[in-house]
């Protein structure tokens, strides 16, 4: 007999589980890629993807294709996509997604930071961050002038505040540590955070082991 998890289960989740279902039956296929690799030009691309699941995410680009721009109309389906199962999705789902762009955004923090210590306007470097990690603050890192600053008046805010309250130091802010920061945000045992998250990676590490079964089958070796 099912037990009463079984029953609801499709009143939260069954609307989603049929659209992952329905793109896992649009991922390109072998032939797909040998024939994309037989495209002379950029046009004979777009023309065979628009006979694939992909469809007509190139449709409104009506000058030349470049290289570029396929990169950011792909992107932005991607996100197009992830939001919309992001908006529709219950409880453990929205916080595992939610944990998938937080690797994003601390990328995101790093660039800007480390942008601005080589005198990059900050105009040219949000281009350059990964969508799926944007957040309202995110253009305001140039501003910061220290690290109570960036933690206080930009970082506090966002999801990422357990994840940098402890890993600043006065001397973070400089070209030798933005690469240690990043380390120990990611996985290093030794920042010290005093709300029993730890790092990014344990706290998704210590979320999906708390969830059991397939999800901590499948992502804790990723995660390790």
């Amino acid at each position: 007999m099912l037990g009463y998890s079984e029953f609801y289960f499709n009143v939260d989740h069954g609307y989603l589980e049929g659209l992952v279902r329905g793109f896992k039956a649009g991922i390109l296929t072998s032939a797909d890629y040998v024939n994309l690799a037989q495209c002379e030009t950029l046009e004979d691309l777009k023309l065979h993807l628009q006979t694939t699941d992909y469809g007509n995410f190139l449709a409104n680009e009506t000058g030349p294709l470049t290289i570029s721009t396929i990169d950011d109309k792909l992107k932005a389906k991607l996100l197009t996509e992830f939001h919309y199962f992001r908006n529709h999705a219950f409880e453990p789902l929205a916080t595992f997604l939610n944990f998938i762009t937080y690797s994003y955004m601390i990328d995101n923090v790093i660039l800007l930071i480390t942008g601005t210590l080589h005198q990059r306007p900050i105009a040219e470097l949000v281009p350059k961050c990964h969508p799926l990690g944007s957040f309202e603050q995110m253009e305001a890192v140039s501003i910061a002038s220290n690290p109570t600053e960036l933690f206080n008046a930009i970082l506090v805010d966002t999801p990422l505040a357990a994840f940098f309250q402890d890993c600043l130091s006065e001397n973070d802010l400089d070209e030798m540590n933005i690469e240690i920061m990043r380390n120990k945000l990611y996985k290093a045992s030794s920042c010290n955070i005093t709300i029993a998250l730890g790092s990014y990676l344990e706290a998704f590490y210590k979320f999906c082991e708390k969830q059991g079964g397939t999800t901590a089958e499948i992502m804790r070796p990723i995660l390790e």
